[in-house]
């Protein structure tokens, strides 16, 4: 099946909206509208700089949606700090990550936490991207696969979603690849992310699980996008540090599409 590929760029805790500005001005003098058009460009700006994304993505005439790193599973109340979803959709968002390794690491979120943003996000009409993946421990003592399935499983439980596909992409991220220089063997990550695909199945239907996009993210760039990407299972990256660099990001966009290009061919 034809899966349409995703370059999804999660900026961290980088880019004020003068930088934010300042990059995407340059760097739309590097994407090809055709790349822009032949896949799903997504970048993910800190909360402050995501209004400022949006204006310069418009201003620009990019084909590039704008996402959030986070989100509260709480509506309102007493959770100082907190951004709810609807005051991210009013910012004009349409994607948010959920998951991702440094909120359940350095933040604490449990798998409760996870599940319950998931859900939040999805009955506001956002699309999401839940991420997943394994510690070094986790993996030299053999139990990648378990623990990927695990928190694939408990975030899952119980959801009623007719437009699963459409609307929750996955993203493979082992831990120990994230910022660290190492990256997954392309073949072990693509394997990792079949097994993801055959648990979807079993929570889901193989339908669904088939449509269903599932990115590799872990020390991605434009020197090794190819390779990763064009795995079987693989359908486009979730990129940190390569994603704020003005050469990196257009390339990686580039890669994507030609990689698209090839599935129609």
């Amino acid at each position: 099946m034809k899966r349409k590929k995703i370059i999804a760029g999660n900026w961290k805790l980088n880019m004020n909206q003068a930088q934010t500005r300042d990059f995407l001005k340059e760097v739309s003098g590097k994407l090809s509208a055709d790349d822009l058009n032949a896949i799903e460009a997504i970048v993910c700006p800190p909360f402050t700089s995501i209004a400022a994304a949006g204006e310069t993505i418009k201003e620009a005439n990019l084909k590039i949606a704008v996402g959030a790193q986070n989100l509260s599973q709480h509506q309102s109340g007493a959770y100082t700090g907190e951004i709810n979803a609807e005051m991210l959709k009013e910012l004009g968002i349409s994607s948010v990550l959920v998951g991702h390794s440094e909120r359940r690491e350095t933040f604490a979120e449990d798998d409760s936490v996870i599940k319950a943003k998931l859900n939040t996000g999805l009955e506001a009409g956002l699309n999401v991207i839940l991420c997943c993946g394994e510690s070094e421990a986790t993996r030299e003592v053999g139990d990648t696969d378990k623990w990927v399935a695990g928190q694939i499983a408990s975030a899952l439980e119980g959801l009623s979603l007719t437009d699963f596909a459409s609307r929750v992409t996955i993203a493979y991220e082992p831990i120990w690849a994230i910022g660290t220089g190492k990256v997954c063997d392309s073949a072990e990550a693509n394997r990792v992310c079949a097994m993801i695909r055959s648990k979807l199945a079993e929570i889901l239907d193989q339908a669904s699980a088939d449509a269903t996009r599932i990115l590799y993210g872990g020390s991605v760039k434009s020197s090794n996008v190819d390779e990763i990407i064009a795995q079987s299972d693989i359908d486009g990256a979730l990129v940190g540090g390569a994603s704020i660099k003005v050469e990196e990001f257009p390339a990686l966009v580039a890669s994507a599409a030609r990689e698209s290009a090839k599935a129609v061919a």
